[in-house]
């Protein structure tokens, strides 16, 4: 792998943790579940953007099958990110 994509991904990472730690910290602050959620969801799209090049370098997944494992770490990040924002909290709003 090239030194500035590992860089990349790297800033990547940490921008998302970032996040992800602002997000726990308004669940805490404000008890809301949606911010945890939302959290979670960030973490988790963090790790996916990393866990490709883990995969392939390190454990000796072909690229594709790596990729694969990544994207679907990546698509529960925003399943998880959507049940956040339309999930039950946003429900007991409209109420």
């Amino acid at each position: 792998m090239h030194i500035g994509l590992v860089i990349a991904k790297l800033v990547t990472m940490a921008l998302g943790f970032v996040i992800a730690y602002q997000a726990y910290r308004g669940y805490r602050r404000a008890n809301s579940q949606s911010m945890l959620y939302l959290a979670v969801g960030f973490a988790i799209i963090s790790f996916g953007a990393i866990i490709e090049g883990i995969l392939f370098d390190v454990v000796g997944l072909t690229f594709h099958n790596a990729g694969t494992v990544a994207t679907a770490i990546v698509a529960i990040g925003m399943l998880t990110i959507l049940y956040a924002l339309f999930g039950r909290d946003s429900r007991k709003l409209e109420d």
